[in-house]
């Protein structure tokens, strides 16, 4: 009698359906999977789960039909079954309030659709913010193997002369429109130019960093994350990444093994050297969590100063996401950053970080990835502040701020919530200064609820108008990682769980100090105590919810632990 471990259920045996008998279970799962036309033979083969995230409101994953297609021929060329399922799609401007209050509700989808399903290896395909940090999240709780495929980037736009790309262009155009230097028919004209193709931003935003950081954590195919959504090496790309799930399917690598904390750890050296989105540092830190590991803060800002930005991509620089890939992309990158990095981390092929580093395409004459002694700027794309208003941190990403206002002491002007700032933004007689700081509060994980990208708060129309391009603004919030300007974000814990942001009043004095890493409320201890004895919720926190938002108000952590629910 042999002592060898029962090996694991394979194929359609995995996640039987509960019927009290494992045999019979097998075999209505026969019957109905028949009913599909499939044969004996292809339900003997490895399964590969792809998911399927189209939308018809979610156009960066326009492509996603004909990824799944290719997919599937990896996966048959590889002697494997292709099976496709649903999952949610998220797009960022088609989802209310906002995108990363869904973000939990996909990823437990997703893990539990992994979970439900027989499948052997799954392949994950996402793109828009908040898709790939979902998927992961589920990834890493789920933990079968996977592989992660982006959509990529859209192609950049051109308008009058000048190269255009959603979404710091939208931006710095939208602004331009405020302030009256673009009229009606003009901005309409752009909104058409502004994102040609389907895709992702082709700027450093969130979704551009997430394909960065998927290649850095090793659970995508080298030099993947960055190809246009429109080229045809997507497409090989997709077929590469179906070939290699049912490679991850027979070796049973899983994301355990892959996402460990060297890779989060290179993630963190990735995302300050490409001036990467601050959200990054929220999912990176739900999707740790899920692996019983932690992103520690303080490191991350240490790893910012010793670390440059090296990409010369909006909105830190100048140029788009399809010059970074043409440029040799990620594994060029990693190349240029390899002292900074634990080369010995494994990837999704099984090769080290090392060998993909060392056979990085070297570009002769290309300036978008920089080296360490010439970098696009000294220090990393990202800061963590402390101080008496973020006392479990704050994020600012000096890489897109401006020099001069790093230090700073200015006048509160406080908006009690988006609704407010919508309201009072633009009035004519509001009390106002370029030298001031605007507040932003209530505008948290459960303050909005959804901590939505408000964090770039617009300059008010009256200073706008006078040529007004920059004011230091802070709020317990996000921002898209395509905006620009001197933003403090994250502030935890937020002003709707009883913060001390929530305890700043107009008139007050805040000083920022980057360079100390300080974010301070120059009012006195005795007189925040006594603040603090009146201090009331939002109402919303205080009424009863259902359903989704419910469990949402009720779990949902803070930025500094990535957002997540408190029992994932």
């Amino acid at each position: 009698m042999s002592d060898d471990p029962k090996p694991p259920p394979f194929g359609l045996r995995r996640n039987l359906t509960s019927y009290g008998d494992p045999g019979f279970s097998l075999f209505l799962r026969k019957v109905f999977i028949k009913a599909a036309g499939f044969s004996d033979d292809a339900l003997e083969r490895p399964i590969v789960g792809i998911t399927n995230t189209f939308s018809d409101f979610n156009p960066c994953h326009g492509n996603v039909p004909q990824l799944i297609e290719a997919v599937k021929r990896g996966v048959m060329l590889a002697g494997g079954l292709p099976m496709e399922f649903p999952t949610i799609s998220i797009h960022e401007s088609f989802a209310s309030p906002t995108s990363m209050f869904l973000r939990n509700l996909m990823a437990m989808e997703t893990e539990e659709m992994i979970r439900a399903q027989p499948m052997d290896a799954v392949v994950l395909i996402g793109g828009c913010d908040k898709t790939v940090p979902a998927q992961l999240m589920a990834a890493a709780s789920a933990d079968v193997p996977a592989i992660q495929l982006i959509t990529g980037p859209m192609l950049v736009g051109h308008h009058k002369g000048e190269m255009l790309g959603a979404c710091t262009d939208c931006r710095r155009l939208w602004g331009q429109h405020r302030a009256g230097a673009m009229d009606q028919y003009e901005v309409e004209v752009v909104s058409g130019r502004l994102a040609p193709t389907q895709g992702t931003c082709m700027v450093m935003g969130t979704a551009s960093t997430m394909g960065c950081l998927v290649e850095a954590l090793g659970i995508a195919l080298p030099g993947t994350g960055t190809i246009p959504a429109t080229h045809a090496d997507r497409i090989r790309a997709a077929e590469a990444s179906g070939r290699e799930a049912v490679s991850l399917a027979t070796r049973g690598t899983r994301p355990s093994e892959l996402l460990t904390e060297a890779a989060f750890r290179n993630a963190m050296v990735v995302l300050q050297a490409i001036g990467g989105s601050t959200n990054g540092l929220v999912h990176l830190a739900a999707i740790a969590r899920r692996r019983g590991l932690r992103i520690d803060l303080e490191e991350f800002d240490r790893i910012g100063r010793d670390v440059s930005v090296l990409v010369d991509l909006k909105p830190s620089g100048t140029k788009y996401m399809e010059h970074f890939h043409w440029a040799g992309g990620m594994p060029r990158l990693l190349h240029e950053l390899r002292d900074h990095l634990d080369l010995d981390a494994v990837t999704v092929t099984g090769e080290t970080l090392r060998a993909v580093a060392d056979r990085a395409e070297h570009v002769p004459g290309q300036t978008v990835i920089r080296s360490l002694d010439n970098p696009l700027k000294t220090t990393g794309a990202m800061a963590v502040l402390r101080g008496n208003l973020a006392p479990l941190g704050a994020v600012i990403k000096h890489s897109a701020a401006s020099p001069g206002l790093l230090q700073h002491i200015g006048r509160a002007v406080v908006f009690e919530s988006v609704e407010d700032l919508v309201t009072r933004i633009d009035d004519p007689d509001l009390d106002v200064t370029a030298e001031d700081i605007l507040v932003l509060r209530n505008a948290g994980p459960k303050g909005a609820p959804g901590m939505p990208e408000a964090g770039y708060l617009p300059i008010p129309k009256k200073l706008a108008q006078a040529g007004v391009t920059d004011m230091v603004r802070i709020s317990d919030a996000r921002m898209s990682g395509t905006a620009f300007g001197t933003i403090v974000l994250h502030i935890a814990p937020e002003s709707a769980t009883g913060g001390p942001l929530g305890l700043v009043r107009s008139g007050d004095m805040i000083r920022l100090d980057v360079p100390e890493r300080r974010i301070e409320l120059l009012v006195d201890e005795d007189e925040l105590e006594r603040r603090a004895e009146g201090w009331q919720p939002p109402r919303h926190l205080a009424e009863e919810s259902r359903g989704y938002r419910g469990l949402y108000l009720k779990s949902v952590l803070q930025a500094d632990e990535g957002c997540d629910f408190d029992f994932c």
